[in-house]
Formats: structure tokens, sequence, C-alpha cells
């Protein structure tokens, strides 16, 4: 269905808004569904990409600055998401004997377990949006949106 169905446009749109509309769009429908795979498992998708982050990690504990290098979404609060994280016992959050301003954050193997049970349906949710595209498809799909996102 094209964007301007979607949207109920009745205005022509320019090429430069469509595609902004597009990618808004598609973001928001990748997201909602993987919010559902998330949901019980009581975890938020920011919340998943620490996991994540963390379980990169192969059991090397990570500071604050590190996980923020690497989150998906550069505005989120790394330490209000780890604080979470600590709740539900999904990791360790540690002061660095070497240097005491500095905080390790280790994913637990509850955590690895959680993610362990994720990746399958991770995995499927991936196929499921890319069903309809070939793989070079796909690569050039990828490589587009590299090229729109850099300035």
């Amino acid at each position: 269905m094209k964007i301007e169905e979607i949207i109920k446009s009745t205005a022509p749109l320019n090429n430069s808004t469509r595609t902004v509309l597009n990618v808004i769009y598609t973001q928001n429908v990748i997201t909602d569904n993987f919010n559902e795979i998330l949901k019980p498992f009581d975890l938020s998708g920011e919340q998943y990409n620490v996991l994540r982050i963390l379980r990169g990690q192969k059991g090397f504990p990570a500071n604050m600055c590190v996980i923020q290098e690497r989150m998906l979404a550069r505005t989120s609060n790394t330490t209000r998401l780890v604080d979470k994280l600590l709740l539900k016992n999904l990791v360790t959050r540690n002061v660095c004997p070497e240097n005491r301003r500095k905080i390790e954050v280790l994913i637990t193997q509850k955590g690895l377990g959680i993610l362990k049970e994720l990746d399958p349906k991770v995995a499927e949710h991936e196929q499921f949006f890319s069903k309809n595209l070939r793989p070079e498809e796909l690569e050039q799909l990828n490589h587009l949106l590299e090229k729109y996102r850099n300035k």
C-alpha cells in the first residue's frame, strides 16, 4: 500500500516527503511488531538493545560510555535503562576497582537466558519483514538506507 493511501493524503507528495514518511511509517510498523515480541518478557526495545550489547562483550563488563556509544537510539538514558535491568536481575553493576568513577555493567545468566529465548523470535521477526525481498534487494535496500542516512 502506498504511503499516500496509508495517511489518506489528498495532496500529491514530493519524493523527499514520501521517502521520509515511508521510512518513519515502516520504522513504526517494525517497532510495534517487535514490542509485541518483547512484551511477555517485560522488556523495552532499548532494554533489549542494552542486553544485546552486554552479551556481545562475551563475559567482559561494559561501562556506561561503551553502552551509550553502541545504542541504536543515542538519546536513551543509559543509566535509567541499566537501573531497570538491574531491578529485574538481568545485569549487575559494580564500581571499577581501578577507577572508582567508572561503573561496569555485566549481563547475568538470567539476562543471557532471556536473550537465548528471544533469539529465534527476533530472527523470525526479521525474516517476516524481509520475506518479500530477494537477497540482492535486501543488500540494495541496506546500501540505499546507509547512503540516505549519511550526510
